[in-house]
């Protein structure tokens, strides 16, 4: 087991490094003048260079990589040059609305996709299982920013049940704080319900054929007993997979709804730092958010061994 780990760690690890340079030199290579982005089209021309020339902006490349790692290995994230202030003061804030926004929508879209797919396998062929595979499919092929808007105009607008604000305002108590996350992370709910809950109807019913489970019902197990010892085990390995994945996906689809429902999150921030060239702001960004789905596929990898271990021992050798 601890031989299989430190190989996923290595691999992560080389993932993680291979997309901060690419990212770091993609962004450098990008159009544009930081320089004429901070001070306007109307600067003078020896202003704009000295700009860039404090901002090291003409630097090598190279020189210019290496100085950045070497300060983020030693925690310092950089000073971003659209605020002008260190990155870190920027982005921890930013992430920690972001991780509460995400939370809620996993909390929600996880278990509930898991238990629609187990249903829909269970009720193989019936009307249960024509609503949740067809009603599910259907919602994700509406896009996340498209169903904040008619979450909007409906239940915040028209009926007025829910705030159209995703940030509460400040002293708010975790459950008036839910109250303004719950349509913000219903959109994203409804777009990933589909895939996960597919894929665990897929699974369960791959599982409800195999002859471990024949037996297990031939040796006089209740259905019970032989869902959650034997079908869930080897069902939800798939499952694990797409919800890791999902990840990639779930930091996407933040950005449009943080700018739908005005919430000052960590999509709203890698937007903006995109837009005005904020290069410290945007390789941290894009480092914590590389850092995040590594951990996460790592995590899946392990939970992934410790349910079959037939997968572990399969790499190891």
């Amino acid at each position: 087991m601890t031989r299989y780990i430190l190989k996923r760690v290595v691999l992560a690890l080389l993932t993680l490094w291979l997309v901060t340079a690419v990212v770091f030199f993609t962004t450098h290579v990008l159009p544009g003048n930081v320089g004429l982005r901070i001070l306007g089209p109307f600067a003078e021309r020896d202003a704009i260079n000295a700009l860039n020339e404090e901002l090291g902006m003409n630097r090598p490349i190279i020189t210019q990589y290496l100085d950045w790692i070497g300060t983020t290995l030693h925690g310092d994230l950089g000073q971003s040059i659209l605020y002008d202030e260190p990155v870190s003061k920027i982005l921890w804030p930013a992430l920690v609305y972001s991780t509460k926004l995400a939370s809620m929508a996993f909390l929600i879209c996880v278990p509930l996709s898991i238990l629609g797919g187990v249903v829909a396998a269970l009720k193989r062929g019936k009307l249960v299982d024509r609503v949740i595979t067809v009603g599910s499919l259907s919602a994700a092929m509406i896009p996340e920013f498209v169903w904040g808007v008619i979450f909007v105009l409906v239940f915040g607008v028209e009926l007025r049940w829910l705030p159209v604000s995703g940030l509460a305002d400040d002293g708010a108590g975790p459950l008036n704080q839910a109250l303004h996350l719950l349509m913000p992370s219903l959109c994203l709910v409804l777009v990933l319900f589909g895939y996960i809950a597919r894929i665990t109807r897929a699974g369960v019913i791959e599982a409800l054929d195999s002859d471990y489970t024949r037996t297990a019902i031939l040796k006089g197990m209740s259905q019970r007993q032989v869902i959650w010892k034997h079908v869930l085990r080897n069902a939800l390995l798939p499952t694990i997979a797409v919800v890791a994945s999902q990840i990639t996906y779930l930091i996407g689809g933040l950005v449009a709804i943080e700018l739908i429902f005005n919430y000052p999150g960590f999509g709203s921030l890698l937007l903006g730092s995109v837009t005005y060239r904020d290069y410290p702001t945007l390789q941290a960004a894009v480092l914590i958010t590389g850092t995040i789905i590594v951990t996460v596929q790592l995590l899946a990898d392990i939970l992934f061994s410790v349910l079959n271990p037939r997968i572990r021992q399969g790499i190891s050798s």
